[in-house]
């Protein structure tokens, strides 16, 4: 048969042991639960289509598709949503006896609640008995059935945090308990265990609005540790993980048995958490797999004391021993992650400038500066500037350090090598470069791309690419093709689709593409893109899903897929991906501003520019219809 591409829910009979379809394969479906009395199974489906469409392009997305429904499990079940009578019962009198025979009515139900439920299942049409609960669509999970209540989360794209909700069939009505993390409700269906905030929550099961107030006070609850036994457990179980989940049943023709025996001796000589990452390192390592990790983990960790910056590079003149302010690294202000210190509104620093005191204390003084900046971070700090090596003449600047400089130097790199391409391609050229294949690599395409879309060629850098999962999202986006060119009265004609460069490409790598880094040139080169220019990448394409916790909040990942083509050949796994044109920059040149991958780059680009230059059309002659 066929794979369907839709999750389904089914029933499983013991008794039959055949299967029954609950829902159809054109609907996403899952999270199923049954009611208390064994009348309806509720489930959650992606059954709502409400595109939102893209700011950055003419594409679409679809969120929010969830609800949750119910499917009546014989013929003979009502919906719970039937139409209700709207005639007016006669008016009972009371009993004489006070409501005696009433609390003996009651007792009666709760102890048919307590009773045994048998479930009958009527195969025959149960498909069509599908009703959807009437709440908003949105993403619902976690779905716990208590009497004729069902409780679960909601986490819709509206939803900042998760949403506590209750849908109350006898009232049909659904109501918001609150904001939490999560909740577990107890065998008993009388109380519930709520976390929030990294706290926890005891309280009667709710149907209105919680009040999260006597958090649980786990400050006295200790566990002796056995911590050889912990180790003992957690090297087997890493092998076990890795016998059951890895790719490859054959295990990459290695004796598994065999490697477990041969690291276990070492095991009982643990005494630190790091001995035994290390040897399950050597174990995993067995493979010869990319993406087999092993780390974290509970050991003792030395305090960190962290160094303020400032988003510059700062050199010491030899004679005044003040610092300059040789170079202030790229930023944006309105960015959180990429913002400098030294360029905010209001502060007075350029380069050249001297940095003659911080915080009133000289810096000709220092061993360093940096000892100054030791525990700012996040702080005001208060520069004393100078246009020359002297106090005299000086300015006092107030500034907030950061903790880490790397994305303004990324971003430096980045606007710099956008410059190169500029200058040498007088303009034609566009340049990305592609971070990681992850949000963060996803958002860095995004924002250079469609601002370089009328560029007639394109250069994108995936050098240092530490993967993800998104190339064959940018591949999409850089393999479209002309179809024909659009234009409106007093606009310029424009390519259709407009958000393509339409023009050659050339794609940089080297040995430190890696994962998805890895992937993207081989798309690349599989779709005719262009040439691939630098080293052969990392090789390492068996893909990892998350992983187990293990006792101490250690990890350990697991490959378990992988890829191979339509001939059945492996690839990339091991190998890598080999460039067209093989250059390695030197490291000296490199550092010295001299980057011989993207100077051959751009070679390439504008040789191929000479004969696959693309120019759009001039609109031709309007036509003339009598």
């Amino acid at each position: 048969p066929e794979l369907e591409t839709m999750n389904r829910v089914y029933l499983y009979p013991l008794e039959s042991g055949k299967s029954v379809d609950v829902t159809d394969a054109w609907y996403n479906s899952g999270d199923p639960v049954f009611s208390p009395d064994g009348k309806y199974l509720y489930f959650v489906s992606s059954r709502d289509f409400s595109p939102t469409f893209s700011q950055t392009e003419f594409n679409i997305s679809y969120a929010d598709m969830t609800r949750i429904y119910l499917v009546t499990l014989t013929r003979a079940a009502e919906s719970p949503f039937k139409p209700k009578s709207d005639e007016v019962a006669p008016k009972e009198d009371k009993p004489k006896d006070g409501g005696k025979k009433d609390e003996k009515k009651d007792d009666k139900k709760d102890e048919k609640k307590d009773a045994a439920v048998t479930v009958k299942v009527d195969a025959d049409g149960i498909k069509n008995r599908i009703a959807v609960v009437p709440i908003d669509p949105s993403n619902y999970r976690n779905l716990v059935a208590v009497g004729s209540n069902l409780y679960y989360i909601r986490q819709g794209s509206k939803d900042e945090k998760p949403q506590f909700q209750m849908y109350d069939f006898d009232e049909l009505k659904e109501t918001n308990l609150g904001e939490i993390g999560g909740f577990e409700i107890s065998a008993d269906r009388k109380k519930i265990l709520v976390s929030k905030d990294r706290a926890y929550y005891i309280l009667d099961l709710p149907k209105a609005k919680i009040d999260l107030k006597d958090k649980l006070d786990l400050s006295g609850m200790e566990v002796k540790l056995d911590k050889k036994a912990e180790w003992t457990q957690m090297y087997n179980e890493c092998w076990r993980q890795m016998k059951y989940f890895f790719y490859a049943p054959n295990m990459h023709g290695v004796d598994w048995d065999a490697v477990k025996k041969k690291y276990e001796p070492l095991v009982p000589h643990v005494n630190h958490r790091a001995d035994l990452t290390y040897i399950i390192g050597e174990m995993i390592g067995e493979l010869s797999a990319g993406h087999t990790y092993v780390g974290g983990g509970e050991y003792p960790k030395a305090m960190r004391m962290q160094t303020g910056l400032l988003g510059a590079e700062l050199e010491r003149e030899a004679n005044s021993k003040y610092y300059k302010i040789a170079k202030i690294l790229k930023g944006y202000n309105w960015e959180n992650g990429t913002k400098n210190p030294l360029t905010e509104i209001g502060v007075d620093a350029n380069e050249g400038d001297y940095i003659v005191a911080v915080d009133g204390n000289p810096t000709d003084a220092m061993a360093n500066i940096y000892e100054a900046l030791v525990n700012t971070v996040g702080k005001q700090v208060k520069l004393t500037l100078n246009s020359k090596p002297s106090k005299e003449g000086s300015r006092v600047v107030t500034v907030i350090p950061i903790d880490d400089e790397s994305n303004l130097y990324y971003q430096t790199w980045v606007e710099g090598n956008i410059a190169k391409v500029d200058k040498a391609t007088n303009g034609k050229a566009g340049y990305i470069h592609l971070p990681d294949m992850g949000v963060g690599g996803l958002n860095e395409f995004v924002r250079r791309f469609y601002p370089q879309l009328r560029k007639k060629a394109l250069i994108i850098d995936v050098r240092g690419n530490g993967g993800g999962f998104v190339s064959p999202l940018v591949i999409e986006r850089l393999r479209r093709e002309l179809v024909m060119i659009d234009f409106s009265r007093n606009t310029a004609p424009v390519t259709d689709p407009q958000e393509m460069v339409w023009g050659p490409k050339v794609c940089l790598i080297d040995e430190f593409s890696a994962s998805d880094g890895d992937i993207f040139p081989y798309r690349f080169k599989k779709m005719g893109l262009g040439k691939l220019i630098g080293k052969r990448t990392w090789g390492g394409v068996v893909g990892i899903r998350g992983t187990l916790p293990l006792l101490d909040g250690g990890f350990m990942n697991k490959p378990e897929f992988s890829r191979y083509d339509e001939q059945g050949n492996w690839i990339m796994e091991g190998v890598g991906v080999e460039p067209d044109i093989f250059v390695d920059n030197d490291p000296a040149k490199e550092f010295a501003g001299d980057d011989q991958q993207l100077t051959k780059g751009i070679e390439v680009i504008m040789e191929e520019l000479k004969t696959k230059e693309k120019t759009i059309p001039p609109i031709p002659d309007y036509p003339i219809k009598k």
